[in-house]
């Protein structure tokens, strides 16, 4: 049945199993028992994230969805109605928020002293094909390919910890065909530990 024929639920149970499936890159779920590593500045993006969330857009919300209950006619009321829903995503996020930051292990990368790649360092490397190539390490929470920040638990990220400067480490490509095994060779030129720029 098309999700556009089912009933809307106004109890918002279920709203985080909800949120976290629908696959948002902001909202990717962890296998219980992993650690949910998030650095200095992501995990401060989040909370910036809550308290505006907390302090502006959800009171804003309540005014405006306890205007338009006084205006009568709850069942045609368009701003009732859209001021509820959006009134739902946000404590939606809000729980998903708090539940994420309670959660958190937080590294500062700039502290973190190894010649080994760890969580939190920015790495460049050299693909197959001679292009170099920087990514950062981060949380799942603050990945943003366009920046070269990945998330730890990514392939590439994977294969890159615990190795050193001229290591040369492979990965079985997420690109590659069903059925198809392509190893994917990457060269390990530098690694830092910087603040990570958002």
């Amino acid at each position: 049945m098309s999700k556009a024929f089912t009933r809307e639920d106004d109890s918002g149970e279920g709203d985080d199993a909800a949120a976290e499936n629908e696959g948002g890159a902001q909202e990717k779920t962890l296998p219980t028992g992993v650690k949910n590593y998030i650095t200095t500045g992501g995990a401060e993006r989040l909370k910036a994230e809550l308290k505006k969330l907390l302090y502006e857009e959800r009171p804003e919300l309540v005014r405006v969805v306890a205007w338009a209950a006084s205006n009568g006619d709850r069942s045609e009321n368009g701003d009732y109605i859209y001021g509820k829903r959006r009134m739902r995503e946000v404590d939606r996020r809000i729980r998903f928020l708090t539940k994420r930051l309670e959660s958190a292990e937080v590294i500062d990368p700039t502290t973190q002293k190894s010649d080994r790649i760890l969580f939190g360092a920015t790495v460049k490397i050299l693909d197959e094909e001679g292009a170099e190539r920087t990514y950062s390490i981060v949380g799942v929470d603050e990945i943003e390919p366009r920046k070269g920040h990945i998330s730890w638990r990514s392939p590439v990220a994977r294969a890159l910890l615990n190795s050193r400067v001229g290591d040369v480490v492979s990965f079985q490509s997420p690109r590659a065909l069903p059925g198809e095994s392509e190893l994917v060779e990457l060269e390990v030129l530098e690694i830092k530990y910087e603040a990570i720029s958002s």
